[in-house]
């Protein structure tokens, strides 16, 4: 949990009632407010004794760490997460994905990688791809190596995760790529190797086969100056990941355990062979606390799955997602399309989108803004009713749009219809159905009625 001002005051000199006001603030109590919340600095406090600022940084110290790897648009930062369970706050920090690959793959398997680095998918108007990708040292051939980083480095601006047993290789690779920050990935054999020509701000990963050796690796290059950690405990089953993933969280945060207080990676790659389980296992770290994870291989399918888990999962729960509030067109939507209004809550959105597309009829479907309420709770809150609906539809000009006038309602809402028809003179206005999976039927059964009246 964050420090409290009143903690922190009881550390500034005399115990915070000196209120000299030299900081810029009334009192010393103001002064720890702002500290608290990251407002102001403590060398603001002239008169704090070293032992006192000392143990102040230790306790404003973030529980878990906050890395960052890569650079520009595409860094990933991870940790500085600050509760166990989603519903007391929100995760903060959506978990990197990486796809892996090896200095030994072919040249076929190398370019399908990289062309699926730059894979994207749109949802909730927020673009989504891979982040990282992590390269395998398997040759043991040091100059083979830096040839795939140089080559990744030229075809990607994704991250970039070090995998080497070989220190020499390691390094080499390092030097290449340490401008653009990636993570370093380095075990109990060759740490002291390698420690020492990194950069003190490098991003480190620590590799054990299990909690207590991560925790004894972690400390040691603490020790070394090195305080940009990840932990890698080794998970090589959904058991462990879940076990694993838990304990160190719970040490972060209820126990201040240094040595754990740092985000985490996940290779789903090394625990399993087969896709759909190496799939199945990165959901689970999604779900997990897992900071990064990576796959040795991915379908479009299972591309979808994991990003939609992701946004999913790291979307806060005290704010309802949306989508634009406009019209949207479906199947080249012309002057005959059906026009469809719903909310722009998200999940209504997607679930009517979808089935919208698989009528294969053209369609407008006009997303009113209701501060992304579902339609009953829009509609008994004021904010989905025949005013607003009405003004949405003069507004976007949709008479302009379509050679008819035919408006469809929510199934749920059709106790609006005789009022929204008094708001829109010259509109007939039908009452669709109640669930989006009976939106290709009802389409499929007006378009035959417009059919055979003309």
């Amino acid at each position: 949990m964050p420090a409290k001002a009143s903690d922190i005051q009881k550390l500034l000199p005399e115990s915070g009632k000196k209120n000299c006001k030299e900081c810029g603030l009334a009192t010393c109590f103001a002064f720890a407010m702002k500290v608290a919340n990251a407002g102001i600095s403590l060398e603001k406090c002239t008169y704090l004794s070293a032992e006192s600022k000392a143990q102040l940084e230790d306790m404003l110290r973030p529980p878990i760490s906050l890395v960052t790897i890569g650079q520009g648009a595409r860094a990933v930062v991870i940790g500085d997460e600050e509760v166990m369970f989603r519903h007391q706050k929100t995760f903060l920090r959506p978990p990197g994905l990486a796809l892996q690959m090896a200095d030994t793959d072919s040249e076929e398997a190398v370019a399908a990688k990289l062309a699926k680095l730059a894979w994207q998918m749109e949802r909730l108007e927020k673009v989504s791809r891979f982040d990282l990708v992590a390269l395998k040292c398997s040759s043991g051939d040091s100059k083979r190596y830096a040839a795939l980083v140089q080559r990744v480095m030229a075809e990607t601006d994704a991250g970039l995760i070090l995998l080497a047993d070989n220190a020499d290789c390691l390094l080499l690779a390092y030097e290449a790529s340490k401008a653009r920050n990636p993570l370093v990935c380095v075990t109990a054999d060759n740490y002291l190797q390698v420690a020492s020509r990194l950069d003190k701000s490098a991003a480190v990963c620590a590799r054990a086969a299990g909690l207590e050796a991560a925790a004894d690796l972690a400390g040691k290059l603490l020790e070394l100056g090195l305080e940009n950690l990840v932990l890698d405990p080794g998970s090589a089953s959904l058991a462990d990941l879940v076990r694993d993933q838990t304990m160190i969280r719970r040490a972060a945060l209820q126990h201040k355990f240094r040595p754990l207080g740092f985000p985490t990676i996940f290779f789903a790659a090394a625990a399993a062979s087969d896709p759909d389980r190496q799939l199945l296992l990165a959901v689970a770290g999604i779900a997990k606390y897992a900071g990064i994870i990576v796959l040795d291989d991915v379908s479009p399918e299972a591309f979808q799955v994991l990003l939609m888990a992701r946004q999913d999962i790291y979307t806060d729960p005290r704010v309802a997602p949306t989508v634009e509030s406009k019209v949207y067109s479906f199947n080249e939507a012309d002057q005959s399309a059906a026009v469809l209004v719903t909310t722009n809550f998200a999940l209504t959105y997607y679930a009517v989108a979808g089935e919208t597309e698989n009528s294969k009829l053209p369609v407008y479907l006009l997303c009113q803004d209701t501060g992304g309420l579902c339609v009953l709770a829009a509609w008994s809150t004021g904010k989905f009713v025949p005013e607003t609906i009405a003004e949405m539809v003069k507004k976007q000009a949709v008479a302009d749009k379509v050679t008819h006038k035919q408006l469809v309602l929510p199934g749920y809402v059709a106790r609006l219809k005789g009022e929204l028809e008094d708001e829109l003179p010259g509109w007939e206005i039908l009452v669709g159905p109640r669930e989006a999976a009976d939106l290709p039927k009802f389409l499929q059964e007006l378009k035959k009625r417009r059919d055979s009246a003309a």
